[in-house]
């Protein structure tokens, strides 16, 4: 009686561990592939260097264990939502958003899935968070796109010694232009110069408002705003003709239409956010808890091409920008 009891104990106690054993692979076979949803709010050279920097690190990291959906949103908001939803829906590991309405649809789809943004200017205004500390406090954690306003401000003393009027053209839907244009305002106004902005519902109003700019104002400043750098042969075909010189708030719309910026590099950014989406990943970092990071690398470029055009003279500190590509 008492060996027929042991006997179904070791056999009980054996199935037992079998089973064990089986659910320790299939969590094993869980994390042999992260599945990430990437949501890039538009196509164009500054939001794709984030998305391949972002994508390297990763690869660089986990080679062949990484699955990344990559979805473009084509500018449109409610387009990022329907996105951001389904990569909820198909339960992927982290979501990676490119742009700041990209994030804010990210955030209103999921409070539990980690979301990395990147290309953000602003996460406090992005995140609609008041006391901010520098890290969000929920699933959300990246990396920022803001050059110093301040530095770009002064671009437009330097280059353009008599210019008294900057124009600010930006798009209305997008609060991270409001916010640099907020700023830059208060920067430009301490150095004597007017600042009057212009703004655009969507791509099909810059032809009408860059006209019209370019008959009350001296120069044109564009911050990070996604839907400008997304169609700046507009911008171009109008300011260029009027002899009125741009600059801009990052290199891609730098080389569509303007003379300089103060530039960034996207892919540093979105390939910080990578490794930091590594941690989460592999180290259960919490997003809660991680510092938002921002660019390190800033660089003076210019056009040569343009300046030439419009008799600027540039020091020698800065860089021309490689067109051979346009």
């Amino acid at each position: 009686m008492k060996k027929s009891i042991l006997k179904k104990m070791m056999s009980l106690a054996l199935v037992a561990a079998m089973m064990m054993s089986l659910c320790i692979g299939c969590a094993g076979e869980s994390k042999d592939t992260y599945k990430i949803g990437i949501c890039q709010l538009v196509q164009h050279d500054a939001l794709d260097a984030a998305t391949k920097g972002f994508q390297d690190a990763l690869k660089e990291k986990l080679g062949d264990k990484v699955e990344f959906d990559l979805q473009n949103a084509s500018g449109e908001s409610a387009t990022c939502a329907t996105i951001t939803t389904q990569f909820v829906n198909d339960g992927v590991d982290l979501i990676m958003a490119n742009a700041t309405p990209a994030l804010q649809a990210a955030m209103a789809a999921t409070g539990d899935i980690p979301i990395v943004a990147t290309s953000i200017t602003d996460f406090a205004t992005a995140l609609d968070i008041d006391d901010w500390t520098g890290k969000s406090g929920i699933n959300v954690t990246g990396t920022a796109d803001l050059a110093p306003l301040d530095e770009q401000a002064a671009m437009v003393k330097e280059l353009l010694p008599n210019a008294k009027t900057v124009g600010i053209l930006y798009c209305s839907a997008e609060p991270n232009s409001k916010y640099q244009a907020d700023v830059i305002t208060a920067e430009f106004k301490e150095l004597g110069l007017e600042s009057k902005e212009y703004t655009v519902a969507d791509t099909n109003e810059i032809t009408s408002v860059v006209t019209k700019m370019c008959g009350e104002v001296d120069c044109i400043y564009i911050p990070t705003d996604n839907s400008i750098a997304s169609a700046t042969a507009a911008v171009d075909e109008i300011a260029s003709p009027a002899k009125i010189p741009v600059i801009a708030g990052e290199e891609g719309i730098c080389k569509g239409c303007g003379i300089a910026t103060l530039s960034i590099s996207y892919y540093s950014i979105g390939y910080e956010a990578g490794l930091m989406a590594y941690e989460i990943l592999v180290n259960d970092a919490d997003p809660a808890e991680m510092e938002i990071k921002y660019a390190t690398e800033l660089t003076h470029k210019y056009v040569e091409e343009r300046t030439l055009a419009l008799g600027i003279t540039v020091p020698d500190t800065y860089e021309a920008i490689d067109m051979s590509e346009e």
